[in-house]
């Protein structure tokens, strides 16, 4: 699993006059958990998005192993994605949505149960996900995304609706699939999360690269990884001045 990687080039994207994207540069290796950070509305999901191909780049490229998403022929065994944390039909019963994926991609039954097993919903695993808390429904995501032991996971908020067990749970996941020499490539907006999960960083604001580099260098000239993002992307969006609202 070792070889993997993703390269992003020039990668632009603009909706109407906002520029979702501009210009990003960036490769994602593996044995590590690359932590994607940046503030809100700064790029992050717009680019996991064209990595697997669910937008289309005004510019520029995103490559896995080589290959845009779409030339995968069998996508499952080799990138697993989790965007949308509700990615499934309400009336499905979380094994029947399981198996329907696998079959796609002649997945063997068995490793539904293991996927199943591993995310902590084997005892629920007959009940329709649509009554899934927001927690159990990432679970199912992430079941997904393992489901054909891929090289490569990207994974978009994935500690969302996760209480603090599950968000343990997860971070300790992902090192582990990580130092197995799989790309672990995972965007959130919580610095306090990346700095106990990542390793690896690239931050971004307004759709524009920051830093990539470890999460120890980011934070040295700093007091914590909190101050220097907040120092990094301090000209590219606004946070409240609530020392001023309280004069």
């Amino acid at each position: 699993m070792g070889g993997a990687v993703i390269a992003i080039r020039g990668l632009t994207k603009c909706y109407g006059a906002t520029v979702a994207v501009d210009k990003l540069s960036f490769d994602v290796r593996p044995g590590v958990v690359t932590g994607f950070l940046g503030p809100n509305g700064s790029g992050k999901s717009t680019t996991m998005r064209i990595m697997l191909g669910l937008d289309r780049p005004d510019a520029g490229l995103a490559r896995i192993n080589g290959h845009r998403y779409g030339e995968l022929r069998w996508p499952l065994h080799e990138v697993g994605a989790l965007l949308e944390a509700k990615a499934f039909h309400p009336g499905r019963r979380a094994r029947t949505h399981l198996t329907a994926l696998a079959a796609s991609n002649a997945i063997p039954q068995r490793r539904v149960d293991e996927v199943l097993e591993m995310v902590g919903l084997a005892g629920v695993a007959q009940r329709r996900a649509g009554g899934f808390s927001l927690g159990m429904a990432q679970r199912l995501g992430i079941a997904a995304a393992l489901l054909g032991d891929p090289a490569v996971l990207l994974l978009d908020e994935p500690v969302n609706g996760l209480d603090p067990q599950g968000i343990r749970w997860i971070r300790e996941l992902l090192k582990t699939l990580a130092a197995q020499g799989r790309i672990v490539f995972v965007s959130s907006h919580l610095i306090s999360e990346m700095a106990l999960m990542a390793e690896h960083l690239v931050v971004i604001g307004g759709g524009r690269l920051l830093a990539d580099a470890s999460v120890e260098h980011i934070a040295a000239d700093a007091n914590s990884l909190e101050e220097a993002f907040f120092e990094m992307t301090s000209g590219t969006t606004e946070y409240p001045d609530h020392k001023a609202k309280q004069r």
